[in-house]
């Protein structure tokens, strides 16, 4: 019930949210009279808030048309690989007309980001992914919304993730791929790769692990002592509701967006508020530049999916209540996850020094489980100052984490090429 009417309560504010941009225009049309008015600049501020507040927010666009590479600028064009029912594996393919430049394209080490599926869209990682195109080839894990899934799709569940990404490895070649899970993923992807590797398949050259909650029992944070606090029933009768009606996937047990987008809002609050009334005073001064800058945070940060039931359960279950992956217990499909048996794949763990997601020494812990990676192989980086999100986004990512993971990769990007017979073909003949 609560789901629709969290949809009723959406469909009443959308006139609301449409009048309120039109009054916002109208109060700073300067052909207008009223613009004239004293206040005409407050009220047009607060018309335009009470829009953004109200809105509906859609999926946004990667958005990434070019980037610098190479010394030039390259044009970007999105394409779908593979198409799951819950995910599409993207490339971002590069073009160049200069023949020095498409050389060194094609020589760029390939990149496969697995993405959050933790209610947001995979877009959350534009920033990742357009300083990642500087020097690599690049492909992301773009998770479908579980409620435009035909409930005629069996559900997706923890298992499922992982054999996802297995998929995408072999589908891209595991050989000199190099894997990189934010956050929620840096678990199932430690499972694909580790059932990879004790069947005997390649498995990718390096994977990069970025604040994710590999072992959830170090230094927890309050996203953590939930759900150590609530037990499996709790949430399962609590935050679970089916589709609407007015969807493909009417029926289908999920975990709505809007409620993990409530719970993000609840951890700091102060801070949203602030934000807001910091955007209303850059509106009255006129400030353009800073409040675009809230306009692309929010339409990225309230654009939310759902999450399948059994995903959600799956991961509070097995991640956060019985620690399976630590405790060497979990299973995949009936195959006992051993992360001891990779070794020819190089670790590397990024933590941010303020992370009150996954809190610290929670990635660091991959080490540990990967006892037959070498020492020489493994690398952690704990960056100064950064949050959560500053970790994959912002200037503490492009100055200091990204150099870091770059120069990484380089390393073992020559080691692999030593032992390969020929590269496989992923370019076309005028693009990396």
């Amino acid at each position: 019930m609560l789901y629709q009417l969290h949809e009723f309560q959406t469909a009443l504010l959308q006139p609301v949210s449409s009048w309120a941009q039109a009054a916002s225009k109208a109060f700073i049309d300067a052909s207008n009279p009223a613009s004239q008015m004293p206040g005409s600049d407050r009220l047009a501020a607060s018309y335009q808030l009470l829009y953004r507040l109200g809105k509906n927010y859609t999926k946004p666009e990667f958005g990434i048309r070019t980037v610098q590479a190479h010394g030039q600028e390259v044009a970007v064009q999105e394409r779908t690989i593979t198409a799951k029912p819950f995910c599409n594996l993207i490339r971002f393919k590069r073009f160049s007309d200069d023949i020095d430049v498409i050389k060194k394209l094609k020589e760029d080490p390939v990149v496969l980001i697995v993405a959050p599926l933790s209610g947001h869209h995979s877009t959350l990682l534009r920033d990742t992914v357009r300083t990642l195109l500087q020097d690599h080839k690049v492909y992301i894990t773009d998770w479908i919304d579980a409620r435009i899934v035909p409930a005629d799709v069996d559900a997706f569940g923890l298992d499922d993730y992982v054999h996802y990404v297995q998929d995408f490895i072999r589908t891209i070649g595991a050989e000199n791929l190099h894997v990189i899970s934010v956050c929620q993923p840096t678990v199932p992807t430690l499972g694909a790769i580790s059932l990879m590797a004790s069947a005997g398949e390649k498995t990718p050259a390096s994977m990069i692990m970025m604040g994710g909650p590999i072992d959830a029992r170090k230094s927890p944070t309050a996203v953590n002592d939930l759900a150590d606090q609530k037990s499996y029933n709790w949430f399962a009768s609590h935050v679970i509701y089916k589709v609407p009606p007015n969807y493909p996937g009417a029926g289908r047990d999920v975990y709505p967006g809007f409620l993990q987008h409530s719970g993000f809002l609840a951890m700091n609050p102060q801070n949203h508020v602030q934000s807001h009334w910091d955007y209303f005073q850059n509106l009255v001064r006129g400030d353009e530049q800073d409040a675009e800058s809230h306009i692309r945070f929010y339409d990225e940060y309230n654009a939310v999916i759902d999450m399948d039931a059994k995903f959600y359960l799956d991961t509070i279950k097995t991640v956060f209540q019985d620690h399976a992956l630590p405790n060497g217990t979990w299973s995949v499909s009936g195959d006992l996850v051993k992360p001891q048996d990779i070794k020819k794949t190089a670790l590397l763990t990024v933590e941010g020094e303020l992370d009150d997601i996954s809190g610290s020494g929670q990635t660091r812990a991959a080490h540990a489980l990967c006892a037959g990676i070498p020492k020489s192989d493994k690398a952690h980086y704990e960056v100064a100052g950064a949050g959560h999100y500053g970790i994959f986004s912002g200037r503490r990512w492009r100055e200091k984490v990204y150099p870091k993971i770059k120069s990484f990769i380089r390393e073992h990007q020559g080691v692999q090429k030593k032992s390969r017979a020929r590269p496989p073909k992923l370019e076309g003949s005028k693009s990396a």
